[in-house]
């Protein structure tokens, strides 16, 4: 009998030894591996809602792991709405990171139009793996453990009515001198026009934050309208160092993942990484300078993709009710018909501002998990945009609204009220992850 204990004993001592990987290893893999996702959604050309919409599945797999084996996260069932509870853990014994790891991936090349993209990725990591000397079983055991996470997840995301989307009416512009109409150089259709309809993650419902009013349409030169056009219209022709530093701004924060330029006869297009691909490398960047550990880094990106989703949500379905004019549409008509904005105007109606909305929201919970902080985002070096030092995530989000005055593709007023409403989504989200428990992470 002591020797079968002594055997017992020494077989799961073998089998922990076997399971580990080292945690800093996996935890500094994690930014570059969203960020190669980032970049198949870039080479996609994937909108900002629908990208919102992926990453929140992406990580919500990976996050379900995790949450499974460390008791002091919650599960996701206490924060998303209509989450599956009591989804088993796999089978045998396996490294629930590495398996964490491998849903992140697995997911997005499963969801993304070009997720095969990522089968260079998910050949570096079993490289990484096999380097870590890693038996061949524990390996096997964890991917097949990631793969169950993928198949979850994305059988419960096809009840969020995506997939009815394609069945709506074309989306037609409505041609009133108040709604928005397609803007040049390429007067692109409507981005997502029914979007209110997918399922929300933790808000009740796609109009339960309704902004504050806009200011009504009016082309009389003594509106109040009118004056928030002449504002956009000023701003851009400023000159000199003020001039300077409001166009760093405003392209630091453009984050238009497919604006198209002219020369001659030809147009080429050119991309970049969209808002909440921004504020999901953001979290990246915060999770490193807070050492967070492989766990609360999961879990600190899904909480950010899960609230981005759902201030995309709230956002687009104000702006196709307002359905308002765009500053480019009104100046050329009413001010200057030559007048062209410092960045591309989207292609969808102005109120309220996305930036404002989603970055308002996702500093929110930044701040609620991590507090004030430091941090250096070089998120978009890759695309020649040099990197900025922000002390806090609110001062950032704060920035990234403005920056659409300054670029002359929002008014005001959609910058204020998109700020009221990313403001009341965030403190929404964080008023859930209390009651769920959930504390500051440092």
């Amino acid at each position: 009998m002591r020797r079968s204990l002594v055997l017992l004993f020494v077989f799961v001592t073998v089998m922990r030894v076997e399971a580990q990987m080292p945690e800093k290893t996996l935890t500094e893999w994690l930014r570059p591996a969203l960020f190669s996702i980032t970049m198949v959604m870039v080479h996609d050309v994937v909108n900002p809602p629908a990208a919102s919409r992926y990453y929140a599945y992406i990580m919500l797999g990976a996050y379900d792991i995790v949450a499974q084996h460390n008791s002091s996260l919650v599960r996701p069932a206490k924060l998303v709405k209509q989450y599956p509870a009591g989804v088993p853990a796999g089978q045998g014994t396996y490294d629930y990171r590495i398996a964490a790891a491998w849903s992140i991936l697995e997911t997005g090349r499963q969801m993304l139009p070009s997720g095969y993209m990522l089968d260079e990725e998910e050949k570096k990591f079993l490289q990484l793996l096999k380097k870590q000397r890693l038996s061949q079983g524990l390996i096997d055991r964890s991917l097949a453990a990631g793969r169950e996470a993928t198949a979850r997840i994305i059988d419960w995301s096809k009840g969020d009515n995506y997939s009815k989307l394609s069945a709506r009416l074309r989306y037609n512009p409505l041609r009133k001198d108040s709604t928005w109409y397609p803007t040049p150089p390429s007067y692109m259709e409507a981005v997502e026009p029914n979007w209110r309809i997918i399922r929300p993650m933790m808000i009740d419902s796609c109009d339960q934050f309704v902004p504050p009013a806009l200011v009504p349409f009016s082309t009389d030169t003594a509106s109040a309208f009118f004056r928030l056009a002449k504002e956009a219209y000023i701003v851009s022709k400023d000159t000199g160092a003020r001039s300077v530093y409001e166009r760093t701004i405003a392209g630091f924060w453009d984050c238009n993942p497919f604006a198209v330029t002219t020369s001659g006869h030809m147009m080429i297009g050119l991309k970049k990484i969209s808002p909440g691909g921004h504020w999901m490398d953001i979290a990246g960047i915060a999770a490193g300078v807070a050492h967070l550990d492989f766990d609360h880094t999961v879990f600190l990106q899904t909480a950010v993709a899960i609230t981005l989703m759902d201030a995309f949500i709230s956002c687009w379905d104000e702006k196709y009710r307002s359905n308002r004019i765009r500053p480019e549409s009104y100046i050329n008509r009413y001010i200057d018909a030559k007048w062209q904005p410092y960045l591309q105007t989207p292609p969808f109606p102005e109120y309220t501002s996305g930036h404002s909305v989603v970055s308002t929201a996702s500093a929110e919970v930044l701040t609620y998990l991590l507090g004030e902080m430091d941090y250096r985002d070089n998120s978009e070096e890759l695309f020649d945009i040099q990197p900025r030092t922000f002390h806090s995530f609110r001062s950032a989000a704060e920035e990234a609204a403005i920056s659409r005055l300054y670029g002359g593709i929002h008014y005001r007023d959609a910058i204020v009220n998109g700020q009221v409403q990313g403001k009341a989504i965030g403190e929404f989200v964080v008023g859930k992850l209390r009651v769920a428990g959930v504390k500051p992470l440092r």
